[in-house]
């Protein structure tokens, strides 16, 4: 007993120990010295690149070019990028390093606008939660792949009796079979599959019969699959210890998730030229075989647009919060195209990777490389684990690709996590700073009991669902109100100013084209994607399985939700009209440059007082009424 009551008592004090100890959340060097700045510059690249590149970069932008013509699909992509996604980054990121602060504080600025920071914080916390279930299945593939031989490359001891990976046997795969408890392979004389569709059926078998023991739908739950639960906790953990200390830790770590897969997808890129058909693959992606014809259709620009957006996770809050913590007079405007083309051209280079490879899985089961070819889920887990276990030494190869989807996946878990923890030390700095390790914790452990729906067995249909209708349309509703806001509320030549004191003075010319984009171009294309969105939905399905009304209608919900912030934060704040507009219209008395030795004349606080009594009335604290909400 004594014993045990030592080891009790030794747990006590290093529990106690743990919660209690303050974390140091500066640095002797930080020019912050409240909030704490990046250790180095090159922290900030990596976790901006790493943010920005995700899994789409993966498993998306090489299936859009192949749909949409190939090579030809680079010239409206890169013109997209030129036209929205360098200005809106180049935006976000100077927003967020002027103020210092997050993406509800960042909204002082024009405080009638404060719920489109709530709603960028609640959009980043719902994704996080099925995101770090998508690093739970790209965990449980890694582990799966140190088997030999991998257990998709045949049917094993997991398949059905009638399965079967010779030639001469035909199979079918019966989507109503797949979304049921009984999952077969089933002979049949109508509709049959040739051994190399029955290979990639065997692979589409083990995802929904062993990883995910999908139900028939929505509406049957189940249990919790155990194996996917535990990986989801370990994601989580693993996120929870890069981000123990803020920037201060998770800056360390960027050094190798941010690097690590550019790594891999050289090695895949180099191995996957060997190949014989790799030629036939990378052909199909942006090779001879484009379709400059394509050019003609909206689809195309429309797709090349939305990747844009996306890709660089404009709207979602991650950008503000990260440039945050730079230094004051960091030159935001050169890491903004550092970081967007470094995005596009990791886009562009995964591509390769994955086409040469399926390029030689296509030349093997002697079939065009088109029927082989998946996005999403379907070529993540499908389609390229099944090429690459075509390969010498297919387990080294497929715990590098999960490996590396591993690591994209983490670094922008990273930053959706610090959104939200960065957010409430803003808002309440003297409960949380000294407990930030604490407020980690608290925070990865309520994603993870969030992230449980999304590991039963209905889990995948929890996943489509929250991505269909909240990591879609949602956030162009959020980027535009953010250039109404920043451009036309606040002002697009006051926001220029303030940039000019962070960088020094330009010339006209110079903020020509800028003022083009924010003010007219980018407003205007995401207003007609969002229209063309709306128009065109369709609700959504995962392998064929329809959701049940209930389903789609709490998918609306959640949009609601998201948005509904917008215009009740809004109204709560007016009173008084039309005077409380014109006072939320106009900079808080806390917007300013964070440290008084960057505000200069135009933000003293003799200057700010005298403004602040310009533009409202004696009975009038709009300091009061922002305050309220932070």
């Amino acid at each position: 007993l004594s014993k045990i009551d030592c080891c009790l008592f030794v747990s006590c004090e290093f529990f106690e120990t743990f919660f209690n100890e303050q974390d140091p959340p500066v640095d002797d060097g930080d020019e912050n010295t409240e909030r704490g700045n990046w250790a180095s510059k090159k922290e900030y690249i990596l976790s901006t690149i790493g943010y920005a590149v995700g899994l789409g970069n993966i498993w998306r932008f090489p299936y859009l070019a192949y749909k949409n013509g190939g090579g030809a699909f680079l010239i409206p992509y890169f013109v997209m990028l030129v036209v929205t996604g360098i200005p809106l980054f180049f935006l976000e990121s100077a927003f967020g390093q002027f103020c210092s602060q997050g993406p509800i504080n960042i909204w002082r600025a024009v405080p009638i606008l404060q719920g489109v920071g709530i709603a960028m914080v609640i959009v980043t916390l719902i994704v996080s939660v099925y995101y770090n279930v998508i690093i739970a299945y790209s965990l449980y593939y890694m582990f799966a792949s140190f088997q030999s031989p991998l257990p998709w490359s045949s049917c094993l001891s997991w398949a059905d009796g009638n399965c079967s990976s010779v030639p001469t046997v035909y199979c079918n795969v019966s989507v109503s079979s797949i979304g049921s408890k009984n999952h077969s392979l089933v002979q049949t004389s109508t509709n049959t599959h040739t051994f190399s569709q029955t290979a990639v059926a065997i692979h589409s078998l083990l995802l929904s019969r062993v990883a995910l023991q999908r139900s028939s739908g929505l509406d049957e739950t189940g249990p919790v699959v155990w194996h996917l639960a535990l990986c989801l906790l370990l994601s989580s953990m693993l996120v929870a210890a890069a981000l123990s200390k803020g920037i201060k830790s998770s800056g360390k770590v960027v050094y190798f998730t941010a690097t690590f897969p550019y790594v891999v997808i050289l090695i895949l890129l180099i191995r996957g030229a060997t190949l014989e058909g790799a030629r036939d693959g990378i052909e199909f992606y942006i090779g001879s075989q484009s379709n400059l014809t394509k050019l003609t259709e909206a689809q195309v620009w429309k797709d090349a647009a939305t990747q844009t957006f996306y890709s660089l996770s404009i709207g979602w809050g991650g950008v503000m919060t990260l440039a945050s913590y730079n230094n004051f007079h960091n030159n935001v405007f050169k890491d903004s195209f550092v970081v967007t083309l470094t995005n596009a051209g990791t886009s562009v280079l995964a591509g390769f990777a994955i086409f040469s490879i399926l390029g030689h899985m296509a030349h093997i089961y002697k079939m065009p490389v088109g029927e082989v070819v998946k996005e999403g889920f379907g070529l993540a887990f499908i389609a390229y684990p099944d090429a690459l276990s075509k390969l010498p030494i297919s387990p080294l190869w497929s715990i590098l690709f999960f490996f590396m989807l591993l690591t994209v996946g983490l670094d922008s878990q990273f930053a959706g996590i610090e959104v939200v923890t960065t957010c409430l030390l803003d808002a309440f700095p003297k409960v949380f700073k000294p407990k930030r390790t604490l407020l980690t914790l608290t925070t990865c452990s309520v994603l993870y009991f969030l992230g449980l729906p999304c590991v039963t067995r209905a889990g995948i249909y929890w996943v489509t669902l929250i991505d269909q209708f909240v990591a879609s349309w949602v956030l162009l509703f959020l980027a535009l109100f953010e250039i109404i806001g920043v451009c036309y509320i606040y002002g697009g030549n006051r926001f220029i100013k303030d940039i000019e004191m962070m960088l020094g003075n330009k010339s006209f010319t110079f903020w020509l084209w800028w003022r083009a984009c924010w003010f007219f171009l980018s407003p205007c294309i995401i207003v007609v994607i969002l229209v063309w969105s709306l128009m065109t939905f369709t609700p959504p399905s995962y392998e064929a399985v329809q959701f049940p009304d209930w389903g789609l209608a709490l998918g609306w919900c959640m949009a609601v939700f998201v948005l509904l912030w917008i215009p009740v934060v809004a109204v709560m704040l007016i009173s008084n009209f039309p005077q409380r507009v014109k006072s939320l219209c106009a900079p808080a008395k806390e917007w300013h440059p964070y440290l008084d030795i960057h505000r200069g004349e135009r933000y003293s606080e003799e200057r700010c007082r005298n403004r602040m009594t310009s533009w409202t009335k004696p009975d009038v604290n709009v300091n009061v009424i922002s305050s309220s909400w932070l």
